[in-house]
């Protein structure tokens, strides 16, 4: 089986078998099980994560105790607390697989030893990756500005497959909602 991340340099630049070699070694694939933390709120951050297969719900505790759903990555998503990472601060938020998850482990100090190496690297992956960022603030600004409902209609479109793959509580707490509160919306869509 091909390395994700290797098929997808590829797709951006041709690799050689060094090169690719160098990708496989640098970002082992792992497998975690539903409810593993890759990363905990008030932990510093060591690595980022591609999802290859799987769930990752992030979220942050309050003082009282309540959790606050703000996104959920699937397979092709980027998972990283970049503050965490680049700042060595604690995290404000925790990333848990929401269910059994396979993801290619991305260790900066490996990173960057690998842009050392293969230079070139390092100005395809920025490209990409301010790609990615704008695309994510793209829909974070759609998605931020709606009502619940509005918002429980942009995930049916975009993102569908939370719909089933997310418990209800979790998925009323990313649309800002209670379950309760949810329910109800579901259900005048429905009737609609």
């Amino acid at each position: 089986m091909t390395n994700i991340l290797v098929a997808q340099m590829n797709q951006l630049t041709k690799l050689s078998e060094e090169e690719a070699l160098a990708i496989e070694e640098s970002f082992p694939i792992r497998s975690f099980d539903k409810g593993h933390f890759l990363l905990q709120q008030g932990q510093v951050a060591k690595d980022s994560y591609f999802v290859i297969k799987g769930c990752v719900r992030k979220y942050s505790t309050n003082s009282d105790g309540e959790d606050r759903t703000t996104d959920f990555f699937t397979e092709g998503h980027s998972v990283a607390n970049f503050n965490s990472l680049s700042n060595q601060k604690p995290s404000n938020h925790s990333f848990v697989c929401s269910e059994k998850t396979t993801v290619a482990v991305l260790n900066t100090e490996k990173e960057k030893a690998l842009y050392k190496r293969f230079p070139r690297f390092e100005a395809i992956c920025r490209v990409e990756f301010e790609k990615m960022m704008g695309e994510k603030v793209d829909d974070f600004e759609k998605f931020v500005g709606k009502t619940p409902e509005e918002k429980y209609l942009y995930v049916l479109k975009e993102r569908p497959d939370l719909i089933n793959r997310v418990p209800q509580y979790q998925l009323a707490s990313y649309l800002g909602v209670k379950p309760e509160t949810l329910s109800r919306i579901r259900k005048r869509i429905i009737q609609q």
